[in-house]
């Protein structure tokens, strides 16, 4: 076994890429930096940590803790109970997970209330998802780089890292929390994936397959968790492996439903082991937020083009030059481009389907999959006689991308 500190693992592409990442964090802080500068607490924040300390200092799940809508000082009047609560206070789309995530920083503190825990209160309850976020750009980094080589990995990479949502999602600036769900998709279909290219190996196949089976379960757990419509990752994650493994698929299966285990163990922890508030949780969940008029509806596509902006401008020009390339040319018509594709597509129209909550969730989590789709088209065009002309064009664009970004994070009040 080579060593883990290797020129393979840590060389000048894994410097560069956590230059990149570096600069996405810096984005970030300057971002929450601003808004702690307000001295401004936001509501609905509020409202996430109250239930999520509740959660956390109660003896195992309390259900009156989950269920009650808080009495956050002036949450009535400042909007922060969000609108999709059910009448006797469920939470239709997150489990208690997404609140014990939020709340997770300020365990050691007074209530976020108190005058001793206001003035950190900005810079704490961004913590967990400034880490989702470098946890979701390394992975994107690792993946587009295991696929298309290390241009296509640091094209990826630099749309990520100058995409204005994804800094906004990381640094919670006027966005919900859900670059957590996001980490756990973007993780689920691609370490299924992987798990199937190993089962040809000659080894026992659940053993060496542990840390991803881990991986796996870590990834369904946090995105089902942080969403419950989320779970439309299963079946998809499943076909994948069933795909490329016909002739394993038998241990395919197995590792599976080890993985969606070990996953509905951490979602059941989550409700303090308690099977009367899963099973409440789940009666309430809303797994299939459709509405199907909405595909009817002009404004919606017009919604989702205008969000996917906000998201990435990048991705306006960059995506349909991308998709004209994958229908023309027969080459860039194979698994490894097509899968993130077909995955983005899904949840662009899921995000139509609910033109509001968790509508931008579903772009947001759409945006790293197109990442990943865009920088493999690029790739296999690199590849090709009109390298200088793509190069060109590419290096503009995430320049321009990049300089733009930060021309507005240096326009923020």
């Amino acid at each position: 076994m080579s060593p883990f500190f290797s020129r393979e693992r840590f060389g000048q592409p894994q410097i560069f890429a956590g230059l990149l990442l570096l600069l996405f964090l810096a984005q970030c802080v300057w971002l929450v930096d601003r808004h702690a500068q307000r001295r401004e607490i936001d509501s609905t924040e509020l409202f996430r940590i109250e239930r999520g300390l509740r959660l956390w200092r109660a003896k195992g799940f309390d259900a009156a803790a989950y269920a009650a809508v808080e009495n956050v000082p002036g949450a009535e009047a400042a909007g922060s109970i969000p609108d999709y609560l059910t009448d006797d206070g469920f939470d239709p789309h997150h489990s208690p997970l997404w609140y014990l995530i939020a709340a997770a920083p300020l365990l050691g503190w007074p209530a976020p209330t108190h005058p001793a825990t206001l003035p950190y209160l900005n810079w704490l309850a961004p913590a967990p998802y400034l880490l989702f976020g470098v946890l979701l750009g390394a992975s994107l980094w690792y993946v587009a780089r295991r696929l298309y080589g290390n241009a296509g990995g640091y094209i990826a990479l630099a749309l990520y890292c100058f995409s204005p949502g994804i800094i906004r999602g990381a640094a919670l600036w006027s966005a919900e929390p859900e670059l957590g769900a996001a980490w756990g998709a973007f993780g689920a279909i691609f370490t299924a994936i992987a798990v199937s290219h190993t089962l040809y190996a000659p080894r026992e196949v659940i053993l060496w397959n542990w840390r991803r089976i881990v991986l796996l379960a870590l990834s369904l757990a946090l995105a089902v968790g942080a969403q419950f419509s989320l779970v439309i990752f299963i079946p998809l994650a499943l076909g994948f492996m069933l795909y490329l493994a016909p002739t394993r698929r038998g241990a395919a299966l197995a590792i599976f439903l080890a993985a969606g285990a070990i996953g509905f163990v951490l979602l059941f922890a989550s409700y303090g082991f308690h099977a009367a508030a899963l099973w409440q949780g789940l009666r309430h969940a809303d797994f299939f937020p459709v509405t199907w008029p909405a595909f009817r509806m002009l404004g919606a596509y017009r919604q989702v083009i205008a969000q996917s902006g906000q998201i990435c401008p990048a991705l306006l020009l960059i995506v349909p030059a991308a998709l004209v390339t994958y229908v023309s040319w027969p080459r860039t018509r194979y698994f490894g481009n097509t899968v993130p594709l077909l995955v983005a597509a899904l949840f662009v129209l899921l995000a139509i389907a609910a033109p509001h909550y968790p509508g931008l969730g579903f772009l947001l989590i759409a945006a790293p999959f197109l990442f990943v789709f865009v920088a493999g088209i690029c790739a296999d065009l690199l590849e090709t006689s009109y390298r200088p002309l793509v190069t060109a064009g590419v290096c503009g664009l995430l320049a321009a991308s990049a300089l733009w970004n930060l021309l507005e994070l240096a326009r923020v009040p």
